[in-house]
């Protein structure tokens, strides 16, 4: 039942991705890809007062890796950079299987805890994590 219910909520995600676009002059902008199996992902972002004042997300891919991605979007708009590293690496946890979700906590992004049964997909539902980690990464860098 559980299972059925977060099939749906990655299947919303990914008919209808939040965020998908791109953004007019972008403070940040980084391309993450799985070469493997083909995905991509591109994250654009700009950050004010040191929180994400707006994102979005493009690219190609399978249903969990752009499903992914649209959830990013909904978590991450409005919070601090380091909300923003902490939740990513929640996220990673829960995709390894090292942790259980809170729903009331990560929201839609309960349903990517059950890939952490198929580590081929682990790496689709990551991919965009990833991405925006390097990207943060690299903003930070050229800050300095």
């Amino acid at each position: 039942m559980i299972s059925e219910l977060y099939q749906e909520i990655i299947l919303d995600h990914y008919r209808h991705p939040r965020g998908r676009g791109t953004l007019d002059e972008p403070k940040i902008h980084h391309e993450g890809a799985n070469p493997l199996c083909g995905d991509e992902v591109i994250i654009e972002f700009r950050v004010e007062d040191g929180r994400i004042s707006d994102i979005r997300f493009s690219g190609r891919g399978c249903s969990i890796s752009q499903a992914s991605a649209s959830m990013l979007v909904e978590m991450v708009k409005g919070k601090t950079l380091e909300e923003v590293r902490t939740l990513i690496q929640k996220v990673y946890a829960m995709l390894r299987g090292e942790s259980t979700p809170d729903p009331q906590e990560m929201g839609d992004l309960s349903a990517l805890a059950g890939v952490s049964h198929f580590p081929v997909r682990v790496k689709c539902a990551s991919l965009p994590w990833h991405t925006l980690e390097e990207a943060l990464n690299e903003a930070n860098h050229a800050a300095k």
